[in-house]
């Protein structure tokens, strides 16, 4: 059907076609207010962060988001420490935590690139000694394995935590850690099988995971305010400090090092350079000059799901508001369905410390946040946040729904103490005199526990670097306070053996077997 031009000029008196134009544009000019209102999807932003950081009682929080490689958004809030000030700001540096682990992922990615490994090579064949217990996962356990938690183990980080040793000497101690599920067959998050990556980076790099990352990645990237560990960060000017809820009141804290486990989660850095390592990854791999460090399939590896991640460990902000379909892991990245789009994500966490990266590739949108008070999971509201305005469609207060989740957990965590308190059989005394209790105990894999005793009652240390006191709880059972109060406690029970004198002690999962020469102890603290 052919349809008639219609001339360029109306026909005289009519003014049907004038009353019409006129309507539209009305229309027109009525339509793009809203239009140009929504054009900016951050305006307020700035506003809502603000409230966020108040309402959840952050100390200190800085947020970075990038757009179609750009940054769009970059701000500091609070203060570095409650007891010394100092306002945060886009360059101050926190603790990154595991978003650490993407970074020794794109590091093992260029040496796949360079064809000095393959993705699937068996680990043995760069550390001849690694060693699990399974000498059949040992032989079979491959570079991808090591960081998709999907290696067999249950959480080893007490191997590492607050403990004094190197790293190898740590790794080493991965052949003593019974399996908790047949290999690839489930997910547990496992940091030193990233630690154990690092080491394969050292090795076939032939420079330490350190040197690596800040010659091949940070620098080319223009990331200069970034630094590889807790000890680099001394002198550094800032630099924003732990904090803590301790007794109803934020507190600073001490940093716990994750030096012993680098690859993991020990890099300190800024929103600022954060915000172009997002930029770089959602580039493809290029640097803001051109330069290409990581091949496009090789970035497009990193993001592939490799393992399945049940909902029961995953996040309560995805498994209470968002219900994803599904929750996967690839190289380093946690990856959820979220409104149709495809998010790949990683938390960090370590004491005080807190951080996020979130990404949706498909829309070239990112965004990084950094905080220093202990699990403020505002870090999840800010992240979403983002995305709905970009996404378009109805918005949702993230800030107060999320705090509500994690107000309800903290409520179910205080009735299960309190439930512990009432069950507690009470009255009861130690079957020994406390001088009885003092020694060392011992596990190869565990470590030791050393308790004394004083005027005032028996003193433990944990590791040596938890120390803190034994408080009688019921019959032979102790409950260790850690003098680190945000550390919370342990419970522990001493066993007697059939000469009525103390053989061992069960804590944490463990059997540390009371040593020989054990009677009167050593230091506590």
């Amino acid at each position: 059907m052919l349809t008639p031009r219609i001339a360029p000029t109306r026909r005289p008196h009519d003014g049907r076609l004038e009353t019409l134009l006129g309507t539209l544009a009305a229309l027109i000019v009525a339509s793009a207010a809203p239009l140009h209102a929504q054009s900016d999807p951050l305006q307020g932003f700035d506003g809502y962060v603000q409230k966020a950081v108040t309402d959840w009682g952050a100390t200190g929080l800085a947020v970075a988001v990038v757009k179609d490689g750009e940054l769009l958004f970059t701000k500091g809030y609070g203060v570095r420490a409650v007891d010394a000030g100092g306002a945060v700001d886009e360059h101050t540096r926190f603790a990154i935590g595991s978003t650490t682990k993407a970074m020794t992922a794109a590091a093992l990615g260029m040496l796949v690139d360079e064809g000095k490994l393959s993705w699937d090579d068996p680990v043995t064949k760069y550390l001849p000694w690694f060693q699990l217990q399974d000498p059949w996962v040992t032989r079979e356990i491959t570079i991808r394995d090591l960081l998709t938690h999907r290696a067999g183990l249950g959480n080893a980080d007490f191997l590492w935590y607050q403990r004094h040793a190197t790293t190898r000497q740590i790794v080493e101690k991965l052949r003593l850690v019974k399996p908790a599920y047949s290999m690839r067959s489930s997910f547990i998050y496992q940091n030193l099988m990233y630690a154990t990556a690092g080491m394969v980076v050292a090795q076939v790099s032939g420079m330490p995971w350190a040197d690596f990352v800040r010659t091949r990645i940070w620098r080319p990237i223009g990331m200069n305010e970034t630094l590889a560990s807790l000890a680099e960060t001394e002198g550094q000017p800032d630099v924003a400090r732990p904090h803590d809820r301790v007794d109803g009141k934020t507190v600073r804290i001490e940093n716990a090092s994750v030096d012993p486990v680098a690859a993991a989660g020990s890099v300190w850095s800024s929103v600022w350079d954060m915000s172009k390592w997002e930029r770089f990854l959602l580039a493809g791999g290029v640097t803001e000059d051109g330069t290409r460090l990581l091949k496009a399939s090789t970035v497009n590896e990193l993001f592939k799901p490799e393992t399945m991640v049940p909902l029961a460990d995953y996040y309560p902000a995805s498994t209470a508001l968002i219900h994803p379909h599904w929750t996967t892991y690839g190289l380093g990245w946690f990856q959820e369905d979220y409104r149709g789009e495809k998010v790949d994500f990683h938390t960090g966490s370590i004491d005080g410390m807190v951080a996020i990266a979130g990404l949706i590739r498909d829309r070239n949108l990112g965004v990084y946040v950094l905080a220093n008070r202990d699990h403020v999971e505002v870090r999840h509201a800010l992240m979403y946040a983002v995305f709905d305005r970009f996404i378009g469609g109805p918005q949702r207060d993230w800030s107060t729904d999320l705090r509500a989740v994690y107000d309800s957990l903290a409520a179910q965590g205080d009735a299960r103490q309190a439930r512990a308190e009432e069950e507690r059989v009470k009255g009861t005394s130690p079957s020994l005199p406390l001088a009885s209790y003092a020694g060392r105990y011992s596990d190869p894999l565990f470590g030791e526990l050393v308790v004394t005793e004083r005027p005032d009652g028996l003193r433990a240390n944990l590791g040596p670097g938890r120390p803190g006191t034994l408080e009688h709880w019921s019959y032979d059972t102790f409950r260790l306070r850690f003098d680190a109060r945000w550390r919370g406690s342990m419970v522990g029970t001493f066993v007697l053996s059939p000469d009525g004198k103390v053989a061992l002690v069960r804590i944490g999962g463990f059997e540390l077997r009371r040593e020989p020469d054990g009677q009167g102890g050593g230091s506590g603290d």
